[in-house]
């Protein structure tokens, strides 16, 4: 029985017009607003998936969020623009019926091939899940701090997340780096026949990178900010078997008013299964930093 992540970003060609496809993408998906944007780049890359000759795998996809994709309705408008017989690149528009722009991405799918076979990263340790606390859980007994917003409602329908490395936001540290893992979940992992998880699921899980920039800058300050994406890259570069998969995170560089992340996924029993850079964009909803409140502590003049 297909999975709630199958389901919501199942796509089903339009007979009227050809290269596009339908969609329709469920308010819970949304962080906080929106669906989260991991699920409608997954729904666009089934779609392009889906106008591949032979169905060749997901290797690389990049996209642009040029306008929010609402929940509900979604077209997806694929471009094949090259199929060879092991390779093939498609280009994709997801938007809201009606509107001019939305998501846009652009994909290579290739069937496998011979070649060299190694990691060159040094691969994170992996510490019990069961002995973590859960993103789900309450704030500790004693602890003084209110979410300022209601958890999304990503969080609380479809994935579980339990934090390895990193701080909580009621925690007081003096920040050194940007770097946080985490083990997340989907509530029903998304398998396929085969006994491994769809690689599209992956796809989404590495939509997944602003907090790095939160664990740089420190406990919550008197500067409330978000951090849509301006694009994401994700390489699709191994194959996971496991529930639990870890992120590990971290931001290269921020500079006027926009951040560099990027994210390792790692199964704990097949390794790095997928990598994927961000250009986050700094909005505050009051002022924005100035002087020497713009740098983490450590780094202030």
């Amino acid at each position: 029985m297909p999975t709630a992540f199958q389901r919501d970003t199942a796509v089903t060609p339009d007979a009227s017009t050809p290269g596009r496809y339908r969609a329709h993408l469920p308010k819970t998906w949304s962080a906080p607003n929106v669906p989260w944007g991991g699920i409608s780049l997954a729904a666009t890359a089934r779609a392009m998936q889906d106008a591949v000759p032979g169905h060749m795998p997901l290797r690389s996809v990049s996209c642009v969020f040029a306008s929010p994709v609402e929940a509900g309705d979604v077209e997806v408008d694929v471009t094949l623009l090259r199929a060879g017989r092991t390779i093939a690149q498609v280009l994709a528009t997801a938007r809201t019926p009606g509107r001019d722009a939305g998501l846009t991405a652009i994909g290579v799918f290739g069937a496998p091939r011979p070649g060299f076979e190694f990691t060159d990263l040094e691969p994170p340790e992996f510490p019990p899940v069961d002995a973590l606390r859960s993103f789900r859980d309450p704030v500790p007994e004693g602890i003084d701090f209110e979410f300022d917003n209601d958890p999304f409602p990503l969080w609380m329908h479809h994935l579980e997340g339990k934090p390895v490395a990193g701080h909580a936001p009621w925690e007081h540290y003096v920040p050194t780096t940007s770097e946080r893992s985490m083990y997340q979940r989907y509530d029903e992992t998304p398998m396929l026949p085969d006994g491994t998880v769809d690689p599209l699921a992956l796809v989404a899980l590495c939509d997944m990178m602003p907090g790095a920039v939160g664990e740089r800058m420190g406990p919550p300050t008197e500067h409330d900010w978000y951090g849509p994406s301006a694009d994401i890259t994700v390489h699709v570069v191994g194959t996971a078997r496991s529930e639990w998969l870890l992120a590990r995170n971290r931001a290269r560089r921020a500079a006027d008013g926009y951040a560099s992340l990027e994210v390792e996924l790692w199964d704990p029993e097949t390794g790095l299964v997928a990598y994927a850079t961000q250009t986050m964009i700094f909005t505050f909803f009051g002022p924005a930093p100035e002087g020497d409140g713009r740098f983490p502590p450590d780094q202030r003049p």
